[in-house]
Formats: C-alpha cells, structure tokens, sequence
C-alpha cells in the first residue's frame, strides 16, 4: 500500500489559484521601432497587426494547473509501505550455575557409552545438549566451590559458551561449596538486565560451607530481584562434609523463588531433570515489526518537470505558428 507522510501540503493548492487571480499581469518590456506610417502601410498590404497572447491558450493554463498539482504531491511525500520485516529478540536471560568443588570427581554416574564417569563429566555432557536446545536465550555459566566465579557472561554465543564449559576443571574454585555466593552472584550479573524472565539453575552435590552469604538470605534476594532459582541435587544425602548435598536447603531456595527442585541421582535421571526444565521455561521470543518505506515523490516530480517542459513547447509552436504568413 502506499501514503502521503505529509498530507497537511495539499492545503497549498489553492495557492496558484490565488497568485493567479490577484497578482497583477507580467509586462516585459522590449525594444521597438516605432513607425508613423505603420496603419497606412498595414491598409496597403491587406493584413491586421495581431495581439500576442501571455497566457498561452487553454491548453498551457490546464497543463500549468496539473503541473502545480503534482509539485504539490511530491511535496506531500508519497511513499510505498512495503511488508512488515520480523525479527526475534530473546525475552529471557538464563544463568548455569555449575558446583566444581572436590566432590564431584566420584564417579559415580554413567557415560552415554556405559562407562564409569564421574560428576561434573556427567554434567557437562547433559548441560551441552540443553545449552544446544535454547537458542534463542541468553545464557551465563557461573561456577563455584570455595568461592563463586563468573564462568561465561550472558550471550547468545553459544558456541563460545559450550567452549568455556569445556575449560572448566574439579576444584578450579576450591574444594568447599559456596552455595549462597553463587546465587549472589547470580543476582550482581543479571541486576542490570530488563528481560522478562530471569532464571537461574542451580547445580550441587555438597551443603553450603564456604559462603559469605547465606543460602536462605541469598534465596530472598533472588526473589526480591524477580528472579526464579531451579534448584538440582545430585550429591548424596548420607555422606558427610561436603560431600553431603543439603536436600532441605536445596528445596527452601526453589520454594522461596517460585522454582522447582530436582533429585538426579544418574545421568538418566539428571536428563530427565533439564527435558523438564525445557518445559517449565518454554522457548519466548518478542516479535518486533518494522514497516520499510519506499519514496515515491520522484514520479509526482519527474510528471511536472515533464509538463512544465510541454508546457514550453507548447508555447513555442502557438508563437512559431502565430507569426507565421498565412
């Protein structure tokens, strides 16, 4: 379809009609001869003097008025507005946070080929395929054992994502479990971000003993900044120290943030863990239409220099043939 972006211009049409009737008649004056005898000889020879016209007939004042019309329409900017353009923005930012204290060297959980591996192996493997199945979603990777370090910022980069994952080794931030500074700095990365769904998903096999913050405090926080804390166990409950995953703890922090907690226990269930993840946050993308405009004024203007120029023409052949003899 096509419009006028200044429809208000065409207000200025009735102005040639208005120079037209008020302004007064253009005189141009010329040299000339004057001869006394001129009506004795124009008797002697049989012809009248004629009287030239300004206007140029008819036919020029139309083509002047169609001319002025089509100034006046290329003024008022017509545009042809093409097809809607649709692009997808990501509505969620989704941060990993990934325990790699001592604990989860036990091999203790099995390979897609059957064979012994052990924890964070495991979990690298099934955070690959969940990392491939959420394209259209910013993902950070926090990792965390005596302390909380940010592994990865937010990106839609996820081959560089799945890259730093790879890098990621047992006990590169310490022995012992930070779990309430991971949610922290949780919290500090995605403090600035305007998205609409902010998640988190907690990964441990060990109880809190390292933190600066509590987990219980740090659970209230996340709530307050809007943001959903999915929590996952894979430890066991009956170990001691570390080793021993704080279920209890675990299940406070998904309530109070308005998540869900999960027991993987093997690499099957801890599939089966993120295939229900995949779920409760569906893939949300906002759809943003932006109409691209093509001007037309060109032809409204290329129409009335054409008339103008015929406009002339037709001028000069009325005078050629006005002034030719009979």
């Amino acid at each position: 379809m096509w419009q006028f972006d200044y429809p208000w211009v065409f207000l200025l049409l009735p102005l040639a009609w208005l120079a037209y009737r008020f302004s007064s008649e253009y005189h141009e004056g010329r040299s000339a001869l004057r001869v006394p005898f001129f009506s004795a000889m124009s008797r002697a020879i049989g012809k009248q003097p004629g009287h030239a016209s300004a206007s140029g007939g008819r036919a020029q004042l139309a083509l002047n008025i169609l001319a002025w019309c089509l100034l006046v329409a290329a003024c008022a900017r017509p545009v042809l507005v093409e097809k809607p353009i649709q692009r997808e923005q990501p509505i969620r930012d989704l941060m990993l946070a990934v325990d790699i204290s001592q604990s989860m060297e036990a091999t203790d959980y099995t390979s897609a080929n059957g064979e012994k591996t052990d924890r964070l192996s495991a979990v690298k493997s099934v955070v690959r395929n969940f990392i491939a199945q959420r394209k259209g979603d910013r993902i950070g990777l926090i990792v965390f054992g005596t302390g909380a370090y940010p592994q990865a910022p937010l990106t839609l980069d996820h081959a560089s994502l799945l890259l730093l994952l790879d890098e990621v080794g047992i006990g590169m931030a310490g022995p012992n479990t930070a779990l309430g500074d991971a949610i922290g700095l949780t919290i500090k990365a995605l403090e600035n971000t305007h998205e609409q769904e902010k998640v988190l998903i907690l990964l441990t096999d060990g109880n809190d003993t390292s933190s600066a913050i509590t987990p219980d405090l740090a659970a209230h926080l996340a709530q307050a900044s809007g943001i959903v804390v999915h929590t996952i166990g894979i430890g066991d409950p009956q170990a001691t120290g570390d080793a021993k995953v704080d279920l209890a703890t675990l299940q406070a922090i998904a309530r109070t943030t308005g998540g869900q907690f999960f027991r993987a226990d093997d690499r099957q269930a801890l599939q089966q863990v993120y295939a229900t993840l995949d779920r409760l946050t569906p893939h949300k993308v906002k759809t943003f239409s932006h109409q691209p405009k093509r001007d037309l004024f060109v032809w409204p203007l290329g129409a009335a220099v054409a008339l103008l120029l015929a406009g002339q023409l037709l001028a000069m052949l009325r005078a050629r043939f006005a002034g030719a003899p009979a």
